[in-house]
C-alpha cells in the first residue's frame, strides 16, 4: 500500500466543487495503458470521467441514479446511459450479456449498500478495472471536531475485500483542499456531494464546528484499485 498526498487550491467557480473528483479521474486514467474501445462507467455522474478520456472509443456506457446528473453527461451515438442503480442486482445481470474492455468508478462505489457484492459482481464482468473509493478519513478533522463517525468505510476494510475478489494494485491517496474561509470548506461540503447528504448536526452544532475547526483545509482519502486482469 502507497500512501502519498497533494494538495489543491481552492477556486471560487462553479468547477471547484469537483476539484477533488477530476484529480481522482485524472489518477484513475493515467494508470490505463491500453486504449479499451468499450467502456463502462459505475457511478458515471454528469460525465467526467467520459470527458476527460482523450482516445477514440467505440463504445461508452455510464450507469447512475440520479437523473439530473444523467442530463449533463455528453451524448452522442457512442454513448449508452443507463439510469440504474449499481446495488441492484438486475443491472449487473443484464451487463452480463455485454463485453467490456475496461471498468471504471470513480468517486462512487463508496456508496454500495454491499461493496464486497459489488466486487464479486464486477468481477463476473471479467475485464480490467480503475475504481477510486473515499475511505474514513475523508473529512477526518470535522469528524473528529464534531465527535461524530464516519459512515465510509476504512481503508483497510475495503482492501480485505479488494482482495478477494481482484489482482490488484492497491493504492492510498490522501488529498487537502485548501479554502480562504471555514464557511466556504462547509459550503464546499454542501454542495460537492462527498458528504452523501448526510445532515446530522443542528444549527447550534454545526456553529460550533465552524468555530472550533482547526484546519484551513478540507481532508480526503481515496482507496485506488488498478487490476488488469481479474
Amino acid at each position: 500500500m502507497k500512501v502519498s498526498s497533494e494538495f489543491s487550491r481552492y477556486a471560487s467557480s462553479y468547477n471547484s466543487y469537483n476539484v477533488i473528483q477530476n484529480k481522482v479521474i485524472e489518477k484513475l486514467l493515467s494508470h490505463v495503458k491500453q486504449k479499451p474501445k468499450n467502456i463502462l462507467d459505475l457511478g458515471c455522474g454528469s460525465g467526467n470521467l467520459c470527458r476527460a478520456i482523450d482516445w477514440e472509443y467505440e463504445h461508452f456506457s455510464g450507469v447512475d441514479f440520479a437523473k439530473g446528473m444523467l442530463d449533463l453527461h455528453p451524448k452522442s451515438a457512442k454513448i449508452e446511459l443507463i439510469y440504474a442503480d449499481f446495488n441492484d442486482d438486475k443491472l449487473f445481470e443484464n451487463m452480463l450479456t455485454c463485453k467490456y474492455d475496461f471498468i471504471f468508478s470513480a468517486s462512487a462505489l463508496q456508496w454500495a449498500d454491499d461493496l464486497e457484492k459489488i466486487f464479486y459482481r464486477i468481477k463476473k464482468l471479467n475485464a480490467p478495472v480503475a475504481l477510486a473509493i473515499f475511505t474514513s478519513n475523508t473529512f477526518k478533522t470535522i469528524n473528529k471536531t464534531a465527535s461524530i463517525s464516519s459512515i465510509l468505510r476504512s481503508a483497510d476494510e475495503v482492501n480485505i475485500l479488494q482482495k478477494k475478489y481482484f489482482d490488484a494494485e492497491f493504492e492510498i491517496i490522501n488529498y487537502k483542499l485548501e479554502f480562504e474561509s471555514t464557511r466556504d470548506m462547509f459550503k464546499y461540503i454542501k454542495r460537492s456531494g462527498v458528504s452523501g447528504s448526510r445532515k446530522i448536526l443542528n444549527y447550534k452544532e454545526s456553529k460550533k464546528l465552524l468555530r472550533e475547526y482547526p484546519l484551513t483545509y478540507l481532508e480526503f482519502e481515496v482507496a485506488f484499485i488498478y487490476a488488469s486482469t481479474i
